[in-house]
């Protein structure tokens, strides 16, 4: 008999029935989580903050109105209408209120809202003035910090303005013993404590918490169990009726109880996935390691005979639609950043046990089906890879790839796991981490990792050693040397590491006001039921409750730094070709291009900035006066023509992903400018810095605030993402740009790297083109690199999309360290996709 079941299973007729629902109309905002949350505010006010956020999701949960869908197997849904969203006022609202009469007309991701659904948002909004998490991080931040993130040195908006996530839970646990038996623990360590403990106060209403958010999950489940049972009273189809029956024994069972099926298991799995994103606004809520904890409530039934391997591929296929039905609507700068609709719910099949052993299963490959069944952007669907991983597996995960769905996403493990311990997890817990959200991983069940803390742009540095720290006529970074007394490359290097380790400061003064302001005003006991060990320790994720508290931010823009010091010391020191001064003139003019709209604002802003500390009065004549002079600013054609000659020559030097060890090594220097410095500082959960090397898709957005940059690169277009290679520069083949990118140091960014490649799909035809994809990322992986992911679309499909976006509605592709319909990107996003070097073997 086999170990696991590589067969396919053939698509159940209901999937795509439920795709089409699902995605019928335009996403829309609604409003009842917002009035509700603010009701019980209204009606909890001077209780400590741990038991109004409990109350709030007990309020919320039996009132929030609820739905079955047509034909689902598996029911839960935050919203009335498919695909739509909720709001979380306590985290940030002034983004939304500035925003609710354009979110649908907007380029990234819009949202459809009523009139009347704005007017009472506008209502609710009033309560929160004052009381939001955004608003008590501002005023915990240094005044230094705020004005790197209004220079967009970095940017740590996704916490700044929503919830945390970013976790996986033990949905294992729930699946075995449900919220009564959570909540009995809970009872059982209140019962221990003595009102004469130190820590009482905080304990024990933490513990009430926790216990009053479990009751609430079970409530909201009964719910759904009566309402299918209405449901089925009426149905005259036989067939839905049963199903309906089915749904509400199931209901009313899960999750209070454990599961006694693999499809009770599916719907308890389904509820906890969707309650921690009705508590809370953070997405990257992960499953984690899906084939693992569900895969005895499947193998069970199947050898009992009370379930088929077709019926059970048709529920997993159900729980991947539902995981889309989730949604998020973000501020329109943070849009562009994560386009796509994506909650990055990474779930991760394959790889090792705490002993060591793998484990790949039959759901192992179940999952890589459903993903091939839905063809959906969620869940992220990742692999983990080591020696002993079978060989079948790959080839099943390749040909998922093939599809072009940019899934999965290939790991590591034995760059992962130590890592891992390198972060003081134990050998057993690091065999056992699964990825969360875009690349990072963690062990679940135990860690509040706070991945994705902040988006630092390594370029924007650079910028600062040209002016001083100067930027628009504010000191931003620090005061280094001016360029005209740098003698040497290694003191223009050294007046970059000053300003990155400046930079860097200021942005984990921004991250740990954020966390405490989280920690003081939005706790979640829901959550932290499913973390250990908050029960024990008496205290929320927020507070330092988990074994494990890390903070994540990451860097990005390691090509282009890499390949613009590196130019530097070439050119100008050793083969004086130019000089930094020229460098800094054909920067400021974009390499002859002139100044555009962006460059003359910023210029504009710097000159009055610089008036204003002098003490003139700046007002709307002078500003016009000084927008037009700049405008008025021409470049004779020698300038042009030596800028233009300046960039050529730095096009001609070789660049990061060629296999060249000389640029490869300095590269690694280069991103240790991050990942060693950070590593310094500690959160105010008792935890530490880690750095990971990524950037979402925020390296369009973000690029678009950056000046040009000394590889090459015109102003305020994108940046390299993650560890990959610049668009277009690595030019030596698939296995030279992989070799490049092994040679960074993997093993110091334990909060994950992220290496994109592209390839024609003719590149991966046969079985000889899918075990050359699988050699490539054992070899990579050989190396020692820690990810991999993969579009295999041809640059004419995706030009033709854009022409005709009518005719891909389904096209889904990979942007970075998630996948998204093509047609619901940004067109600077799809732009920088298509961008990409096109590989083949």
């Amino acid at each position: 008999m086999e170990k696991y079941n590589t067969s396919d299973i053939p698509k159940s007729s209901r999937i795509p029935r439920l795709v089409e629902h699902l995605y019928a109309e335009m996403p829309k905002i609604e409003s009842a989580r917002a009035r509700l949350l603010t009701e019980s505010y209204q009606q909890t006010e001077g209780e400590p903050i741990i038991q109004r956020r409990a109350k709030a999701f007990a309020h919320i949960l039996h009132h929030l109105p609820i739905v079955i869908r047509e034909e689902e197997l598996i029911v839960g849904s935050s919203t009335l209408a498919p695909r739509s969203c909720q709001t979380f006022p306590e985290f940030s609202y002034q983004w939304l209120e500035d925003e609710l009469d354009t979110v649908a007309g907007r380029s990234a991701d819009p949202f459809f809202i009523k009139e009347e659904t704005k007017e009472e948002l506008r209502q609710i909004h009033q309560y929160w003035k004052g009381r939001t998490t955004s608003e008590l991080a501002t005023s915990y931040m240094a005044p230094e910090a705020i004005r790197g993130i209004e220079h967009n040195i970095f940017t740590p908006g996704n916490y700044f303005y929503n919830g945390v996530g970013h976790v996986t839970v033990k949905y294992w646990e729930v699946l075995n013993i449900g919220f009564e038996g959570i909540m009995a623990k809970a009872k059982a360590e209140l019962a221990q404590c003595n009102v004469g403990d130190g820590d009482y106060a905080r304990k024990s209403r933490f513990l009430e918490a926790v216990i009053i958010s479990c009751q609430a999950a079970m409530d909201y489940a009964a719910r759904y169990a009566e309402l299918a049972q209405q449901m089925a009273e009426k149905c005259t189809d036989p067939d839905r009726k049963q199903e309906l029956l089915a749904i509400a024994d199931n209901c009313s069972r899960v999750p209070a109880k454990g599961a006694e099926s693999f499809y009770q298991a599916c719907q308890s799995f389904w509820f906890v996935q969707l309650l921690i994103q009705i508590e809370s606004s953070g997405h990257s809520i992960s499953p984690g390691r899906f084939d693992q904890y569900m895969y005895p409530y499947y193998k069970k039934d199947v050898e009992a005979g009370k379930i088929t391997r077709e019926a059970a591929q048709e529920l997993i296929d159900c729980i991947w639609v539902k995981l889309n039905d989730l949604n998020k609507c973000r501020d329109a700068v943070s849009a562009e950043g994560f386009a796509g609709y994506s909650l990055f719910q990474n779930l991760i099949v394959g790889g090792q046990n705490k002993d060591g052993e793998d484990v790949t299963n039959d759901l192992s490959f179940m999952c890589i089906q459903a993903s091939m069944h839905v063809n959906l952007p969620q869940p992220s669907l990742s692999i983990r890879v080591w020696n002993g991983s079978p060989h079948d597996l790959l080839i099943k995960a390749a040909e998922l790839t093939r599809t072009g769905i940019g899934l999965p996403a290939y790991y590591n493990d034995e760059v992962i796991i130590p890592a891992l311990m390198n972060r003081g997890l134990t050998l057993e817990d690091a065999r056992e981490y699964n990825i969360i959200g875009c690349v990072e991983p963690q062990k679940a069940g135990k860690t509040e990792g706070w991945h994705d803390a902040a988006f630092f742009n390594m370029c924007r540095p650079l910028e600062l050693v040209f002016s001083q720290g100067m930027d628009k006529g504010e000191m931003v970074g620090v005061p280094t040397k001016d360029i005209s007394e740098m003698h040497s490359f290694e003191d223009f290097y050294d007046a970059y590491k000053q300003q990155m380790d400046y930079c860097i400061s200021l942005m984990v003064n921004a991250d740990n006001a954020i966390d405490v302001a989280h920690g003081e005003r939005c706790p979640l006991p829901f959550l932290s039921s499913m973390i250990d060990d908050c029960i024990k320790k008496g205290k929320s994720t927020q507070e330092g409750g988990a074994v494990y508290n890390f903070t994540g931010p990451q860097g990005f823009g390691i090509a282009n730094m890499a390949d613009s010091l590196y130019a530097i010391r070439k050119l100008v020191f050793e083969e004086k070709q130019f000089t930094l001064g020229e460098l800094k003139e054909a920067l400021i003019w974009n390499y002859g291009k002139g100044l555009d709209q962006q460059s003359v604002q910023d210029l504009a802003q710097g000159i009055l900035k610089e008036a204003e500390n002098a003490g003139r009065q700046v007002d709307e004549k002078m500003t016009e006066a000084v927008v037009q002079s700049v405008l008025s600013m021409k470049l004779s054609k020698e300038k042009i023509s030596r800028y233009e000659e300046i960039r050529n020559k730095i096009l001609e030097v070789p660049k990061f992903g060629n296999d060249i060890p000389e640029v490869d090594y300095f590269a690694r220097d280069v991103a240790y400018t991050y990942t060693r410095p950070i590593q310094q500082y500690s959160n105010p959960r008792g935890g530490s810095f880690h750095a990971g090397l990524y950037p979402v898709s925020a390296n369009v957005p973000l690029g678009g605030q950056t000046g040009a940059t000394p590889d090459g690169r015109y102003a305020h277009t994108p940046v390299a993402d993650g560890v990959s290679p610049s668009a277009g520069k690595d030019v030596n083949g698939p296995t030279a740009a992989a070799t490049s990118v092994s040679r960074l140091d993997h093993f110091i960014v334990s909060n994950g790297t992220l290496f994109n490649q592209k390839f024609h799909p003719s590149a991966l035809s046969g079985r000889e083109g899918l075990e050359k994809f699988v050699a490539l990322i054992r070899t990579f992986f050989d190396q020692k690199g820690m990810h991999m992911q993969f579009n295999v679309v041809s640059r004419e499909t995706l030009l033709d999309a854009q022409a005709h976006p009518e005719n891909y509605k389904h096209l889904v592709v990979r942007v970075a360290g998630y996948s998204a319909l093509f047609t619901t990107l940004s067109r600077s996003l799809q732009d920088d996709i298509i961008r990409r070097t096109e590989q083949g073997f």
